[in-house]
């Protein structure tokens, strides 16, 4: 049986390195490449972890590109604090691999190659802001039409956000860049939004079991994930749940299928989520945002990238 193929688009902090482990853990999905955007960390820093992630993972050979380093407006406000500054907890190794190892073409370049080359067969996963899928689809607007599913992490679904009081952390640090993606984007696009991940979230005892498995994955974990303040909500491995889906369609068991845009110029509201659930803007396109999950399958996918 064919594997799944997929791109990843990351802003690698400890939640990102949790999903880029799954998907190199499972059998039946091949990561064709990963590029890289600023948001958990610097865009040098987010490139030096994932470098390491796939040292750490015995993938090295997987091509590494560096990204865009800045919003669309370069208005971002950066605070790299949420995952510690270098977005890895702030865990020393001085043998980590160096920006050398990083591939010479841009991401958005990147991005555009590769799914050309495979032309309806790529899923794509993003997990940060979403600067370089809107460079792509400026650049290229058939990049969309190209692409097999998108899946995102970001958004919310009830207004209420965790870096403004309306606004998840991905598309607060680039709204543009959101409102360019859901807008112009036509190939079916699943999202994870902020209050899915909470609304699923699992108990510390899990993460106990998980971090403490004798592999020296789960060590590794252990060590960037320490001085990590985990929500009330538990242990949220929050873009964890986009990749989940991509690599297994069946993890997620309810979908919510209606139009969506996001905020711009709301003094409180910019980057929030906009659904549009009653069809009032008539808008074609849809996105598929995920509603319920099975956890159990989500923990064995969990479970298996740490082993």
């Amino acid at each position: 049986m064919a594997k799944k193929l997929l791109l990843v688009d990351v802003d690698c902090g400890v939640d990102d390195a949790q999903a880029i482990m799954m998907a190199l853990a499972s059998p039946s999905v091949e990561i064709l490449g990963i590029t890289c955007c600023f948001g958990n960390a610097s865009i040098e820093n987010v490139c030096r972890n994932v470098l390491r992630v796939l040292k750490v993972c015995d993938r090295t050979e997987i091509p590494v590109f560096r990204g865009a380093s800045d919003s669309l407006l370069g208005e971002s406000n950066h605070s790299f604090s949420h995952f510690g500054g270098d977005g890895l907890g702030d865990v020393p190794d001085p043998v980590s691999p160096g920006l050398e190892n990083l591939q010479e073409e841009h991401a958005v370049h990147a991005l555009l190659r590769i799914v050309s080359e495979h032309d309806g067969q790529i899923c794509l996963v993003a997990t940060g802001p979403l600067t370089n899928l809107a460079l792509a689809v400026k650049l290229d607007p058939t990049f969309p039409q190209k692409l097999k599913h998108l899946y995102i992490m970001g958004g919310n679904m009830d207004g209420k956000g965790n870096r403004t009081v309306c606004a998840e952390f991905n598309f607060y640090l680039d709204p543009e860049a959101a409102h360019i993606v859901l807008k112009d984007f036509s190939c079916p696009t699943y999202i994870a939004t902020l209050q899915f991940t909470y609304e699923n979230s699992l108990s510390m005892d899990f993460f106990e079991a998980l971090v403490n498995q004798d592999t020296l994955k789960a060590r590794f974990m252990k060590k960037i994930i320490s001085k990590y303040r985990h929500s009330r909500h538990g242990f949220v491995s929050y873009d964890s749940y986009a990749m989940a889906a991509a690599i297994d369609e069946s993890v997620i068991t309810e979908y919510l299928h209606c139009a969506v845009s996001v905020e711009l110029s709301g003094q409180f509201t910019r980057g929030m989520l906009v659904l549009d659930v009653n069809d009032r803007l008539k808008k074609t396109r849809k996105a598929f945002l995920m509603k319920a999950c099975d956890l159990e399958k989500f923990k064995k996918l969990l479970m298996l990238a740490l082993q």
